[in-house]
């Protein structure tokens, strides 16, 4: 029988004790979670692992954590640094502070790379190459975070006070780029910390590469997490500065044309490269200067973006040309105005790394110095100035990292090479700081240089090792080159077009007025100079010329009564049209492929006649190399080097040469000056250009061929002679050559100089044993080979992957007549069957065995592609 009462108190009891259980595993649970709660507040950043895990997540993809007491997150621990964002680092961990007057400013980031490993440096990576820039904002989000944005000005609006200014911003969200947890507020309440660890030693594209593009560039894959670290995080009072080291794998080489590598950069893929990148944060002015529009008709590098406000009916792509903001003080005013020289408010500085050797220091602050007198133009004094570095005792603040610091950067670096690169505001054009690389062996650059075009006719340049008031010498003009970077100018290649063969021989000319009239050409020495002249090294080293100084004072009058930039570009054009009447003022561009006038390496108003004294100089250095390159106890490296580098100075006379034929002038020109902008190089210049290459290349050079000097480098004349003569015949003969002489015949009928006159003459030249009736030498049976095959290549072009991929792309249509498309495939076939005539008739009549043997060969040739048969 059952006891109902017995069970029911049973039921009761168990109903309690599993109450009372329950409330206690809750509490153990609770507890538990507390702890669990408490470990991860106490982690640095306060974050959650999953938050840790996925550094720049968006909100609301992960836990949140809430902030915690600025103390228990920086800790005593900590490692300070204030500056723009104070930075802080606590063991491993790198927290940024953010001031909330910082939130919504405008940050520039460049990056660079800072050092490179082997494998870098094969694909062209050096040392303070620059792989990404952009603009970023630090704000506030909900839920105690801090976004980033990236931030583009390439659709931008200056005019705040237009309405259009509005609507831009409103269609124009900036994207988020990183989002972190608030880890602490500090302790005023008036800044933020977050924890950036994770986002740093990320491969992300706002420090480091910019793109996949720009790491494919060096071969870059994938990062390799387990060895890429930070190496250090650094503030400063406008910038901060982030260096870490990142691994990445090394991807297979770019396929050329067949298949093949189209350069041979180390190995088939696989391994793995180590590079230092360095990623400097800037802050940009609360109020931008005032820009200054870019004018075609003077070099200046720019920045741009598409304007909405400037054209009522359209867009207006606007370029803004770098350059420093120079202003006068307020005090000095009325100076200023009255033409007097002031100082300007912040002179621009650069500091020479204290690194560099000191006997080259001087040299370095007197290239950087020799820019203050083109300030005077425009109205300032004592505007640029070099300086050495303060030591630690007597600044322990100073830094080369500090933005506020540009500098000359010595690298002890194997690179033959120095450049002038500069961060710059990208809604104003403003250059905020500029580190200038100055690679070690720029020095091996300069010396060769220098002995090729003028030992002929300065004695101190016939030894390996110069003097150092020569190398100093040549470290100061490389030095004013790359200032006048830094300052905002471009190369100016066409500045040495300016000036009459003549003048360069002329020593008083010359040493008055240099070479050429800007430093910014790539015009090195006066290789024209004859020894009979007797021209002193004034003449003979570039300088700082007239285009330079009207290119500053362009780019650095202040107007104190303009009030806007279209009334400063009013004031300019009109001065710029007056400058323009003056050639030694014009800018001629860097990038022009047609222009006879804008070259690098070349001088003076004709490349013929240059090249002609050029080449008088070079036989003179020819018979000098043996002596002059012998170091006791070493063998004949320095000949082989300086053979190579002579050979290399008389292919680029070729080159300057070659380029007219077909030239076409580019005059820079508004619709307010008279006469073309376009002119084609007058027929008789480009017959003077044929006459000097069949004279000097394709009748052999055989004075290259130095006996004393073969016997003793390794080296195949026949591959000398046919590597120079091969260069200028694929100029010479390809299709966009080609085409321009048929345009302009069309455009100039019976005064242009025409594709078939070019072929009469070069058919003449190449193969005159044919009228001739006599033996063919080596050398010459080479270059009749190589014309044949040029030729041929056009009648029946190779295919080639690219070729096929980019039709498949573009479909039928081009950007241009191809040959096939044109007369240039009809006047090939048929010089080749004049040719083919020739070479019969001439073949039966040719006594000499090889000579016979090799007229076959190129009828055979001939014969072949002028077949239907495919």
């Amino acid at each position: 029988m059952v006891n109902y009462p017995n069970i029911l108190l049973y039921i009761c009891l168990t109903v309690n004790l599993l109450k009372l259980m329950k409330r206690k595993l809750l509490t153990i649970l609770l507890a538990v979670g507390a702890i669990a709660f408490a470990n991860a507040q106490t982690r640095p950043g306060g974050a959650t692992d999953s938050t840790r895990r996925a550094p720049g997540v968006m909100p609301g993809t992960v836990g949140r954590a809430q902030p915690r007491p600025y103390n228990s997150v920086i800790t005593d621990k900590a490692i300070t640094r204030k500056g723009m964002i104070t930075t802080h680092k606590i063991e491993d961990k790198y927290f940024f502070e953010i001031a909330d007057t910082t939130l919504g400013r405008d940050i520039l980031v460049v990056s660079r790379i800072s050092k490179s490993g082997a494998d870098v440096r094969a694909a062209q990576g050096y040392a303070g190459d620059q792989i990404g820039s952009s603009v970023i904002r630090f704000e506030k989000g909900p839920n105690n975070r801090i976004f980033m944005r990236k931030v583009s000005y390439r659709t931008y609006g200056p005019d705040s006070t237009t309405s259009m200014y509005q609507s831009l911003k409103n269609s124009n969200i900036q994207p988020i780029a990183a989002a972190f947890n608030i880890a602490a507020y500090s302790p005023d309440k008036n800044g933020s910390v977050i924890d950036m660890t994770e986002y740093i030693n990320s491969d992300n594209d706002i420090f480091y590469f910019s793109s996949a593009t720009a790491k494919s560039r060096f071969r870059l894959g994938t990062q390799a997490a387990d060895r890429s670290y930070i190496l250090g995080v650094r503030s400063f009072p406008t910038n901060v500065e982030i260096t870490a080291v990142k691994t990445y794998a090394l991807t297979a080489p770019t396929a050329g044309p067949g298949g093949a590598p189209s350069s041979v950069r180390g190995g088939a893929g696989g391994g793995s490269a180590t590079v230092e990148l360095n990623a400097s944060l800037v802050i940009l002015p609360k109020v931008p200067m005032k820009s200054r529009y870019f004018d075609p008709r003077v070099g200046y590098f720019a920045v741009g973006y598409t304007d909405f406000d400037l054209n009522p009916q359209g867009v207006k792509e606007i370029q803004l040309v770098k350059r420093w903001r120079l202003e006068p003080k307020p005090a000095d005013m009325a100076k200023y105005k009255r033409g007097e020289l002031v100082e300007p408010q912040k002179p621009i500085i650069f500091y020479i790394d204290p690194a560099t050797p000191k006997k080259w220091v001087p040299y370095l602050i007197a290239g950087v110095n020799d820019w203050a007198k083109a300030f005077e133009k425009a109205g300032f004094k004592n505007a640029v100035m070099g300086k050495v570095a303060p030591t630690k005792e007597q600044d322990s603040t100073w830094s080369l990292d500090d933005a506020r610091n540009s500098a000359i950067v010595y690298k002890p670096s194997e690179i033959a090479n120095a450049s002038g690169p500069s961060i710059s505001d990208p809604r104003s054009g403003e250059i905020m700081e500029s580190h200038i690389n100055w690679f070690h062996n720029v020095q091996k650059l300069v010396h060769d240089w220098y002995m090729i075009q003028t030992a002929a006719v300065d004695s101190r340049a016939r030894k390996m090792t110069f003097s150092d008031e020569l190398m100093g010498d040549l470290i100061r003009f490389v030095s004013s080159h790359e200032v006048g970077h830094t300052l905002g100018l471009r190369h100016n290649y066409g500045s040495s077009s300016t000036v009459p063969t003549e003048n360069l021989r002329n020593k008083k000319w010359v040493e008055e007025h240099g070479h050429t009239p800007s430093i910014m050409d790539y015009a090195r020495f006066n290789y024209v100079a004859q020894p009979e002249d007797k021209i002193s090294a004034k003449g003979l080293y570039p300088r700082i010329g007239d285009y330079d100084n009207w290119a500053i004072e362009w780019g650095y009058r202040y107007f104190p009564e303009s009030k806007s930039v279209l009334s400063d570009m009013a004031i300019l054009d009109k001065m710029t049209t007056e400058a323009a009447k003056n050639r030694r003022l014009w800018f001629g561009t860097e990038t022009n492929p047609d222009d006879p006038h804008s070259q690098n390496e070349d001088l003076s108003d004709n490349a013929m006649k240059a090249s002609d004294y050029g080449i008088k100089n070079l036989k003179v250095i020819l018979a000098g190399l043996p002596e002059w390159t012998k170091e006791k106890g070493e063998g004949y490296e320095n000949l082989t080097t300086m053979y190579g580098q002579l050979t290399t100075q008389f292919g680029r006379y070729m080159g300057h040469v070659a380029k007219n034929i077909g030239g076409i002038y580019e005059n820079p020109k508004t619709v307010d000056q008279a006469g073309p902008i376009y002119e084609r190089t007058p027929a008789a210049t480009q017959k003077e250009a044929i006459d000097f290459l069949n004279r000097n290349l394709f009748t052999t050079p055989k004075w290259l061929l130095n006996q004393a000097i073969m016997d003793n480098i390794e080296g195949n004349p026949l591959e000398i002679v046919a590597r120079l003569q091969g260069s200028t015949l694929t100029r010479l003969l390809s299709n966009s050559t080609l085409s321009k002489l048929v345009a302009a015949e069309a455009t100039d009928g019976a005064t242009a100089y025409k594709i078939t006159d070019l072929f009469t003459d070069l058919n003449g030249a190449i193969f005159a044993e044919l009228k001739a009736n006599t033996a063919i030498d080596v050398y010459r049976r080479n270059l009749q080979k190589a014309y044949i095959e040029k030729l041929i290549t056009i009648v029946k072009p190779a295919p080639s992957p690219t070729a096929i991929n980019a039709l498949l792309v573009r479909g039928s249509g081009s950007s241009g007549l191809t040959a096939a498309q044109s007369d240039v495939l009809s006047v090939v076939k048929g010089q080749l069957k004049e040719l083919q005539g020739s070479i019969k008739s001439a073949s039966n009549n040719q006594a000499d065995t090889l000579s016979k043997y090799h007229l076959a060969d190129l009828n055979d040739r001939i014969e072949a592609a002028l077949s239907v048969k495919d």
